[in-house]
């Protein structure tokens, strides 16, 4: 009594050898390029914090400078530092031209 027995070979061709390696390579590359991409986007928004924090100085910066020059422009400022220097504010000689 022979069984019949039939053994199966699977011989893989050489054009799905190239297809399992390229799935291979994706199934490597995808993750390292994700995680490749999400470390330049940290570095990125790093960056960008650190514009946006030098942003916020130098616009604090700038108005209080701009309070110190409102200060310094205010007519009593100015008739101190005229006193200051033995200039007189001579009313007189102020003329208000309107439109």
């Amino acid at each position: 009594m022979k069984k019949n027995t039939k053994g199966r070979n699977f011989k893989i061709v050489k054009g799905e050898k190239i297809l399992y390696f390229l799935l291979f390579l994706l199934m490597i590359a995808v993750p390292i390029s994700n995680v490749f991409t999400k470390a330049l986007l940290s570095e990125s928004n790093i960056e960008v914090e650190k514009l946006k924090n030098k942003i916020m100085a130098q616009e604090n910066l700038n108005e209080s400078l701009g309070m110190q020059i409102n200060e310094l422009a205010s007519l009593d400022k100015i008739q101190e530092v005229a006193k200051a220097s033995g200039l007189t504010y001579n009313y007189d000689n102020i003329k208000i031209i309107q439109d």
